[in-house]
This record gives structure tokens, C-alpha cells and sequence, in this order.
């Protein structure tokens, strides 16, 4: 069992970097295709902590749907899992606000990137882009 526990463990380190990094990946794509955009809010007067707020924001709603439809999903398998699992329960509450935590800690690591290059937007460059 402590062979499985190490393999889960290793496999769900491995998770938890794939998902920082597709999520990192598809946040800075969508701040470089809205270039124009944060130019424009910029040159209009916004702070950095609303252009901040802007991406990661919407980085954070791609995450809670994932967490949400994960964590029915994991609901509707705990006869599976449950034969996997000691010392905790299936449907164990702190476990799922622990995981669902450290999901959305790591999705802010992986917006808190692509914000920090959208803050550094020149709005003149940005707007002779195209």
C-alpha cells in the first residue's frame, strides 16, 4: 500500500505541474491577443491593480468550473476510489477543500505571471500594433 500511496503522490505532483503549466500557457496567449485591449484600458486611466485583477480574474473562472465539475465528478466515483483510500473516507470534506485549495493556489501562481506582463504594456505601442 505505501508503494501506491508514493505512486499516487508522485502522479499527482505531476497533475498539479501540468495544470500550472496549461493554464499558463493559455493565460499568457490570451493577454498577448489582447494586447490592444489592456493598451487601450491603460491609456485610458486603469490601474495596475484592475488590469491585474482582469486577468487573473479570468483565469479563476476557468478554475472554479474545473474544481466544480471535478469535484462532482469525484462524488459520483467514491465507490470506485473508496477502495483506493485509507484512513480517510471517500466523500472526507477537508480533504476536497484541501485539494480544491491547492488547485486555485497553484492556478494564481499561473496567472500571477501573464498579469505581471500585462501590467508592462506600453499603451502607444499597443495601440499601433495591427
Amino acid at each position: 500500500m505505501r508503494q501506491y500511496a508514493v505512486l499516487l503522490t508522485i502522479f499527482g505532483c505531476a497533475a498539479a505541474v501540468l495544470a500550472l503549466i496549461g493554464l499558463f500557457g493559455i493565460m499568457a496567449h490570451t493577454v498577448s491577443q489582447r494586447t490592444r485591449e489592456i493598451g487601450l484600458r491603460i491609456a485610458l486611466g486603469a490601474r495596475s491593480s484592475q488590469i491585474a485583477g482582469l486577468v487573473i480574474q479570468e483565469g479563476l473562472r476557468v478554475v472554479a468550473l474545473g474544481i466544480a465539475i471535478g469535484a462532482v465528478a469525484s462524488f459520483m466515483l467514491t465507490q470506485v476510489i473508496q477502495s483506493f483510500l485509507w484512513g480517510v473516507t471517500a466523500t472526507d470534506p477537508l480533504t476536497f477543500v484541501a485539494v480544491a485549495g491547492l488547485l486555485a493556489i497553484v492556478a494564481m501562481i499561473a496567472c500571477y505571471l501573464p498579469a505581471r506582463r500585462a501590467l508592462r504594456v506600453d499603451p502607444v505601442m499597443a495601440l499601433r500594433m495591427e
